[in-house]
């Protein structure tokens, strides 16, 4: 009786499923019309087995290429939705959420209404101008509109929590399994014959159920498998096939690690995925770094490019802080030069990466090569560094005679996009990546902010003060400079900071534009008060504004600014990293990549120019 009612289940299960077919059915028919007949500026969504989402892709040039996340929220999300024929966008998703694409990288820094009728109708830099790889090709997904029809014309059954429940107790009383999972550990013995001495365990299963997946190799002709397991991860096993009867499982900091290794050994993705963001709430809390690079290491083990990319970035973000840690010596060379690779790298500026380096391998010594030390080198991007430093290089730099030859070139490089940027750069070099600037938080592009009070009825904070002995500790945020320490000190939520700056910064960090300067205001919105006085709607608070002060109408066309607001959480780690949207950028404690206690951050804002 017991599986008659879990067959049951299922049958109800496969009716409420069935409810959907029609509408898939259209949208599948629609789409099968139209793909032999690719027009210039369609859209598609790849990556997922469901039509409303996935990464988004467009038809140009004969190609089809991706979208880059730069800049990308809701209003282009409605873009592209609507252009598929989808009543409204529900969300977006992060680079990389839907896998790679291939082929050229169309569109970056996408600034659409939400009113157009076609993505290449918005406003962007220009067809397959990017600074971005395909771990930032950017993803959405669609509302259907399912929910309305359901509600005028069905009524749906969903026992889908009462179906999980009953699968878990089939698996808990083993009735009628027919596949048997026997699990072998290590004991750390070694046998008379020489051979390691095994512990076992055996778990009885179902066929059907493990099916899904490849890997259990559940074929008519086998009834069992055998798989070794460490004895760490031995008592979380049992949990893991738990969970693909039910899809529930508790995860803990112990068991997180071992989960994400089963999921990817038998191919479980939307667990490995899960437990891969858990892996983000340990990254800020080891400041030796020797969590995060391993972490790195073993999601290159796996597959796990989420893992991958979320160590990546956090190392990105916060290289400096990475040079002076006890990983720093021991960093590999092949992660050393992924992050070199990469435009969201947070320096003072580009000498300082280059010091950095020099550094590492001057440590090293004779291990690295001289090739792989000229290979790492060759990342460095020498146009970006100031004039004045290109020039001191042969009297500074440790290396310089090591590798006369490649610092010649590169520091002529380096010269000529400082002086005679216009006489020898055309638009098709300028996009290579020794061109494009990376975050430089050095004092001639940045300002910084420390914490404001947040209008406490807006944020559901406490009403009254809070007394000496609860109020949060002030800390200390040192930037290291060549020529010493530049401080930034973050303060209590609930005392009240300038909430409006000016400062200036060159047009361009090319030498040609020294003399040139853009006056900017940087604001941060801690009520909706101080938004509606500036004439401006906040979405949520804090809110934050960078906006040029004198007209740039004098530079359209050749300079374009993608600035970047960094938040420094309580003054140790950056732990956010946001374009500004038509000039504003709103924080939320939801969408930080990496977590913040009490949401005590200091705000940085990041003048970022590029040349076109």
């Amino acid at each position: 009786m017991r599986i008659q009612g879990i067959l049951y289940t299922l049958m109800l299960a496969l009716l409420h499923i069935s409810g959907n077919a029609s509408m898939k059915f259209n949208l599948l028919f629609t789409r099968a019309k139209t793909k032999a007949q690719n027009r210039e500026g369609d859209v598609r969504l790849a990556g997922s087995p469901s039509l409303s989402e996935g990464r988004v892709e467009i038809y140009h040039d004969g190609k089809w290429g991706t979208v880059c996340d730069d800049s990308w929220d809701l209003a282009e999300a409605q873009v592209v939705c609507r252009q598929l024929g989808f009543p409204a966008a529900k969300s977006t998703a992060a680079g990389g959420a839907y896998g790679e694409g291939s082929g050229p990288i169309w569109l970056d820094d996408m600034n659409c209404e939400g009113t157009e009728n076609f993505l290449s109708s918005c406003t962007f830099k220009g067809w397959a101008i990017t600074d971005c790889t395909h771990k930032e090709d950017v993803g959405i997904v669609c509302k259907t509109g399912l929910e309305m029809t359901l509600n005028v014309s069905k009524h749906s059954l969903d026992h889908s929590l009462g179906l999980s429940e009953e699968l878990g107790q089939l698996f808990d009383s083993r009735d009628s399994c027919d596949f048997v999972i026997r699990v072998q550990t290590p004991t750390g013995n070694i046998q008379y014959d020489g051979t390691e001495e095994m512990e076992g365990t055996t778990l009885c299963t179902h066929k059907m159920i493990l099916s899904r997946f490849p890997h259990f190799n559940t074929s008519v002709e086998t009834d069992s498998i055998s798989v070794t397991v460490s004895q760490t991860c031995q008592p979380v096993f049992s949990s893991f096939i738990r969970y693909i009867y039910t899809r529930k499982v508790d995860v803990t900091v112990s068991s997180a690690r071992c989960l994400h290794q089963f999921a990817s050994d038998f191919g479980v993705k939307q667990l490995m995925e899960d437990t891969g963001r858990l892996f983000t709430k340990l990254l800020p809390d080891d400041v030796t770094f020797h969590t995060q690079v391993s972490l790195y290491k073993y999601a290159m083990e796996t597959g796990d490019l989420l893992l991958q990319e979320n160590s990546l970035q956090y190392l990105a973000w916060n290289y400096q802080n990475l040079t002076g840690s006890p990983a720093w010596s021991h960093l590999p060379m092949g992660l050393l030069k992924t992050l070199l690779s990469r435009s969201d790298l947070v320096v003072p500026d580009e000498s300082f990466l280059l010091l950095s380096l020099e550094s590492w391998i001057t440590e090293k010594g004779n291990s690295t090569s001289l090739e792989n030390q000229a290979d790492l080198l060759g990342h460095i991007r020498f146009p970006m560094i100031p004039a004045e430093k290109l020039y001191d290089l042969e009297f500074t730099s440790t290396l310089y005679k090591t590798h006369e030859s490649l610092y010649h070139k590169k520091i002529l490089k380096g010269f000529q996009f400082n002086v005679v940027l216009n006489s020898v750069m055309n638009k098709s070099t300028l996009i290579e990546d020794d061109y494009q600037p990376r975050i430089y938080t050095g004092e001639l592009w940045s300002t910084a902010f420390d914490s404001v009070n947040i209008d406490k009825t807006q944020r559901n904070l406490p009403q009254s003060e809070p007394t000496p002995s609860t109020r949060y500790n002030q800390y200390d945020y040192y930037y290291y400079r060549q020529h010493g320490y530049m401080m930034y000190s973050t303060v209590s939520p609930y005392q009240r900071s300038r909430t409006t700056k000016s400062f200036s910064t060159p047009v361009h960090n090319s030498m040609i534009f020294q003399e040139n300067k853009i006056h900017w205001e940087a604001d941060v919105f801690a009520s909706q008060r101080d938004c509606s006085n500036r004439g401006i709607t906040c979405e949520s608070l804090p809110a934050a504004r960078l906006t040029a002060q004198n007209s740039l109408s004098k530079y359209q066309g050749r300079v374009h600014f993608s600035n970047r607001l960094l938040l420094i959480c309580e003054g140790k780690f950056i732990c956010q990293v946001q374009d500004f949207k038509n000039d504003l950028a709103h924080i939320s404690s939801d969408s930080l990549s990496y977590p913040c206690p009490n949401d005590q951050f200091t705000y940085l804002f990041v003048v970022r120019p590029t040349y076109s």
